[in-house]
């Protein structure tokens, strides 16, 4: 049986990008990262809300307690990254932002708060704030 994340990337690709239902009308992206450890490729589906020539991802992990290792994985990478954008696969620069860290996280929180509405559910069910990256293609 497919896992979650298998189903809306097949359903990505099938669909050049285009994601019905939930998802219906916002954009995503497949951001492909290594493994800190294993160094082996993971690719996880993102609500990518646009921002100028940039993306806001969120590491929010629907509401979950810690961090998805996504997240993590993603401010190991030294360079650019590959994502999946519609039908293209292109590389992209990133740059990770914290709470409490970065002076521009409450504006680009607020951005993809505002485009991705289940947000306000994911801050209810943990005290986490949830960090961000921007993703830029290149």
């Amino acid at each position: 049986m497919a896992s979650f994340n298998d189903t809306i990337i097949e359903t990505f690709r099938a669909n050049d990008g285009v994601l019905g239902g939930h998802w219906e009308g916002k954009e995503s992206i497949l951001l492909h990262t290594p493994g800190r450890k294993s160094g082996k490729e993971y690719v996880n589906p993102l609500v990518a809300a646009p921002h100028g020539d940039s993306y806001i991802v969120c590491a929010s992990a629907g509401g979950a307690p810690e961090t998805p290792q996504w997240f993590d994985n993603l401010e190991a990478v030294d360079g650019p990254v590959t994502i999946e954008l519609g039908s293209k696969t292109v590389q992209a620069d990133h740059r990770e932002v914290r709470p409490g860290r970065d002076d521009d996280y409450d504006e680009l929180y607020a951005t993809w708060r505002a485009y991705w509405p289940d947000a306000a559910d994911y801050e209810k069910k943990t005290d986490r704030k949830f960090p961000v990256a921007v993703i830029t293609v290149r």
